[in-house]
């Protein structure tokens, strides 16, 4: 377990041996929420957003998760 300091802009460094166990490089994007009392920190895996698709406008994650929930339910309901 390491400890790390909470800077005056909320900031913290994710000690070396996290970076390179998870393979973190500059520019990864990380994805943070909660369980119970605890923060949460994950490295965000590719997705289909990451792939820079072009398709006549910007598609946000919200947008992709919305349709794959959809899609989900239209199956589901088919059964």
């Amino acid at each position: 377990m390491e400890e790390v300091k909470v800077t005056r802009n909320y900031q913290i460094t994710i000690p070396y041996n996290v970076r390179e166990r998870l393979g973190i490089k500059v520019g990864d994007n990380l994805v943070v929420y909660l369980e119970g009392d605890k923060i949460i920190i994950q490295k965000k895996r590719g997705n289909i957003a990451s792939l820079n698709l072009t398709l006549g406008k910007k598609i946000t994650d919200e947008e992709i998760n919305e349709a794959i929930n959809e899609a989900g339910e239209k199956i589901g309901s088919s059964s």
